[in-house]
């Protein structure tokens, strides 16, 4: 007999339910059907409802509720049957019986799928929705980002020292249950928010567990994670895998938890990386992979990892294919091949606009502006860097020279802090093209400014030396594309407030070079919320003041102030000197007659030398 089942035309034979194709409710319609040895006549002499020779789309949505993920396909409002698993092509709306037209293509998307009814869906099934769905567009994805985060309360990794502000713990928390689930995501905060505390955190956890992580990152930054794993992760052992010294065997990483390399020598040594199937490889600066066809994005996704992190507060820099790059290693064939993805999603805005639900999916991303009330209005980062091979040579060469000669003054440290600065300042004979070549200091320094920029955001780096001035001038407008200005000790009084007034109006990301004792105090910078002090004062005072120009009463955003400084250099003395005289907030700058505490530190600082083999 025939039946009404759900939303759809059914036949009861002998208590059993036969679920009907739209073809076969056709067939009866044009005259009966037989089925099982009977002989239907048409549905319309038993059932008191109309037939539309018109056909019905479908439409799948994803939504959320109570941070879970659903699905349903609807037809003019009705929910579309699925039997056991397949969704049937004809539906009951509003009293009348239309076909489903598109219901072949929505079983290829659903092929495969642990779908077998409307409702609650797992978070991998979620995902393969939206990947295989880029192409065609005919979900609509409802779903908030909430329903993507952790269904846990953030429980703090035993061993982990600091205490992460809420954001941060929600960030920590997303990412373990990402990675638990889809094995791979983006952490894409703005810049100063702490991504390198909230990936530490996962490290942390994931050392608790016995398993192995890599951090892959730029040079520049391989000093501060293990600095920032010391200050924050104490219990984590780790190895920084750079350098000549570096070890070409895969049991060299036994008795470590977390390896730290360089882009470089995950290209150079990556067979060694290719011997272990990683427990989690974490990517800092991720927009370094991001060219597709490059040796380097191809060797950094040859490594084998169970579970993948990219972290990166640019995820999106120039092209569409910027996004596919880093999708494809945290979820490989998440997006298909790049062939496949250049030819669907459009390098335009529009392809910007399809490509957001599914990055979104598995990146979380937080603003400074949404999270502020988090944050102290004040984040200094001290980054300690450490010298290329190039640099470390030259540096000791100067510092031989100069401790030979047994005349231990103030002066005599002068030709050290200004090749720390820039290796052309101690000698202009040795001038290169690109002054980021060998300078790493330089090369950190444009990867910061490379970030400000990119939100549109102004910054002010202090710097002591007329050679930095120069090399900034004529650099970073070419490197940017933006316009500068500067003010130093040959910067007329009068002409000082035009260009803060200058800086402070201009609509647009620009940055202003400052010596820290002709512009250092006195000046209202507050448009700026970047504080670069490029090469450190003896005098905590004076750098205190200098940051005080951004950071002051009518500063309306979180003021970043990054310190840059080279260990096991005349600046590691510096910084430590200006750590000790921080808190007696000393006023006076150290002079060659200064008390026996200031002459140690001179000393000390001819006494470092740099390490060697720890770059190239």
């Amino acid at each position: 007999m025939w039946i009404r089942s759900g939303n759809h035309i059914a036949i009861e034979d002998n208590g059993k339910i036969a679920h009907l194709e739209a073809v076969d409710v056709y067939d009866a319609l044009g005259g009966g059907l037989e089925f099982n040895g009977r002989k239907y006549s048409s549905p319309e002499e038993v059932l008191e409802i109309s037939f539309s020779p018109l056909s019905r789309n479908a439409e799948v949505e994803l939504y959320s509720k109570e941070k879970a993920l659903f699905i349903r396909v609807t037809a003019d409002g009705e929910c579309v049957d699925f039997i056991k698993g397949f969704m049937l092509d004809q539906v009951i709306t509003n009293n009348e019986w239309h076909y489903i037209s598109n219901a072949d293509e929505l079983r290829a998307l659903f092929d495969g799928l642990d779908i077998r009814n409307e409702g609650e869906i797992s978070v991998n099934t979620y995902l393969e929705l939206l990947r295989r769905d880029y192409k065609e567009g005919i979900i609509h994805n409802n779903a908030s980002h909430d329903a993507l985060d952790v269904p846990v309360v953030y429980e703090k990794p035993a061993g982990l020292t600091a205490d992460l502000y809420e954001y941060q713990q929600r960030g920590y928390a997303w990412m373990h249950y990402m990675l638990q689930n889809s094995h791979g995501c983006i952490l894409g905060d703005e810049m100063g928010l702490g991504k390198t505390l909230q990936a530490i955190a996962l490290i942390e956890e994931r050392k608790n567990q016995g398993k192995k992580c890599l951090v892959i990152a730029p040079v520049s930054l391989l000093d501060n994670w293990k600095n920032e794993c010391s200050k924050f992760a104490p219990s984590v052992k780790v190895l920084i895998h750079h350098g000549a010294s570096r070890t070409g065997s895969p049991t060299g990483f036994d008795p470590f938890d977390l390896i730290v390399t360089s882009y470089g020598h995950a290209v150079t040594d990556n067979l060694l990386f290719q011997m272990r199937n990683w427990d989690l490889v974490i990517l800092d600066e991720a927009q370094n992979i991001k060219n597709p066809g490059s040796a380097r994005t191809r060797r950094v996704k040859d490594i084998p990892a169970k579970e993948r992190l990219a972290v990166t507060g640019t995820p999106f820099e120039n092209h569409v294919t910027d996004v596919w790059s880093l999708t494809d290693f945290v979820i490989p064939g998440f997006l298909g091949t790049e062939k496949s993805f250049s030819a669907t999603i459009s390098d335009d805005l529009d392809g910007a606009k399809r490509l957001e639900p599914l990055l979104s999916s598995i990146m979380i991303r937080r603003l400074v502006k949404d999270v502020a009330q988090d944050l102290p209005e004040k984040v200094v980062v001290s980054q300690p860097l450490s010298m290329t091979d190039f640099e470390a040579e030259l540096y000791e060469t100067y510092r031989k020279a100069i401790a030979d000669t047994g005349n231990i003054s103030l002066g005599m440290l002068t030709k050290l802090r200004m090749f720390c600065t820039h290796p052309n300042l101690a000698d202009e004979s040795d001038v290169h093209d690109d002054p980021a070549k060998y300078s790493l200091k330089y090369q950190r320094c444009c990867e910061l400014l490379e970030e400000i920029f990119a939100r549109d955001e102004k910054v002010i780096i202090f710097t002591s030396y007329q050679g930095m001035f120069d090399i900034f001038r004529e650099d970073i407008p070419r490197r940017f594309g933006i316009r500068i200005n500067t003010i130093n000790g040959s910067t007329p009084v009068p002409d000082r407030q035009k260009i803060v007034d200058w800086f402070n109006n201009y609509n647009g990301c620009t940055a202003l070079i400052l010596n820290p004792k002709a512009a250092g105090t006195g000046l209202n910078i507050t448009s700026a919320n970047h504080v670069i002090h490029y090469n450190l004062e003896w005098n905590p005072a004076l750098e205190d003041q200098a940051s005080a120009r951004a950071y002051r009463r009518g500063q309306e955003k979180t003021t970043f102030i990054y310190r840059l400084y080279y260990l096991d250099t005349v600046e590691e003395v510096v910084n430590d000197r200006l750590e000790r005289k921080r808190d007696m907030a000393a006023t006076a700058v150290i002079g060659a007659d200064g008390t026996s505490a200031d002459l140690q530190d001179i000393i000390d600082a001819l006494q470092i030398s740099p390490r060697k083999g720890t770059g190239t």
